[in-house]
């Protein structure tokens, strides 16, 4: 790590789906550890980022491994395109090679830490954007597919977006599904009343999540931050892995990760700039979008 940046690499992250499913608060739930109420509906994009930890010894500790993880099936079919993807069949991303591990003894030190710079782009998810918000898939290398688990509708729209996504991203983006609003699905404090709005089963999410060779499914609440950073750390964790592999070249533009060489000014994929996501920036935040 350069002895003037506090991170490793810059990864551009994108969060697409439905307006209203709570993208921008997810986003801000990571970078700010807040939550907003009420704010603006998205319009474009917005940015955000968060530096994180990636690899061990912060991945074994936590049980974020290449072990741990979900391997989708290693039979190889183009992500790009749709039509490679069988139905009634797991695929995606094989699970990346794992370089043998030297010995080592008891005396010896831990590997340094490497850091990652989740440049986060937190897109609109009206239709009337949509021709924008595809624009920015380029040069991501990793995205959150967003969807409420209280409108059934936001789910059924997933798959148009990651056809869309995976048309113009690059082939190896690495995909999480994403339920939130976790709160509204159980009695608890925040949902005092005990009315249980979920309308997409859990299994019917998973099962998707794998016809579709998605990374994972996971549920979250950005009102209580559950499982809001897993998601996002799963995400992190692969992009890693995918880097160990040597899928990226760190010195190239167009890539969704860089090396601290490569990154020092502007996000991740270019065109944008780092700014910290907060709900008095012009323009606001659609926390609902």
């Amino acid at each position: 790590m350069s002895s003037s940046l506090p991170w490793d690499y810059i990864a551009k992250l994108v969060c697409i789906g439905d307006s209203g499913c709570g993208k921008s608060s997810l986003t801000i739930r990571l970078c700010e550890g807040r939550f907003v109420t009420h704010h603006d509906v998205t319009i474009g994009v917005e940015f955000g980022s968060r530096i994180v930890p990636v690899g061990p010894p912060h991945s074994t500790a936590n049980n974020l491994d290449s072990q741990s993880l979900p391997s989708p099936s290693a039979e190889s079919t183009d992500p790009s395109d749709p039509s490679t993807i069988p139905n009634g069949s797991s695929s995606g991303l094989p699970p990346p090679p794992i370089a043998a591990k030297p010995s080592a003894s008891a005396n010896d030190p831990p590997p340094p830490q490497k850091h990652m710079k989740l440049s986060l782009w937190d897109t609109a998810g009206q239709e009337t954007y949509k021709s924008v918000t595809r624009s920015y898939f380029r040069g991501a290398s990793g995205a959150l597919l967003v969807f409420d688990l209280s409108r059934k509708q936001t789910f059924e729209h997933v798959t148009d977006w990651l056809n869309d996504l995976r048309a113009i991203a690059e082939p190896d983006i690495v995909v999480i599904l994403v339920g939130n609003k976790a709160d509204l699905t159980e009695s608890n404090s925040e949902n005092p009343e005990g009315e249980n709005k979920r309308e997409v089963p859990k299994k019917e999410a998973e099962e998707w999540a794998r016809k579709n060779g998605v990374l994972e499914y996971v549920e979250t609440s950005a009102k209580s931050g559950e499982n809001v950073e897993k998601a996002f750390m799963r995400v992190a964790e692969r992009i890693y892995q995918n880097i160990q592999a040597g899928k990226y070249d760190l010195n190239d533009r167009r890539s969704g990760v860089k090396g601290p060489s490569a990154g020092l000014a502007g996000s991740a994929g270019g065109g944008g700039t780092n700014v910290k996501l907060t709900g008095d920036n012009k323009g606001g935040y659609g926390g609902c979008c």
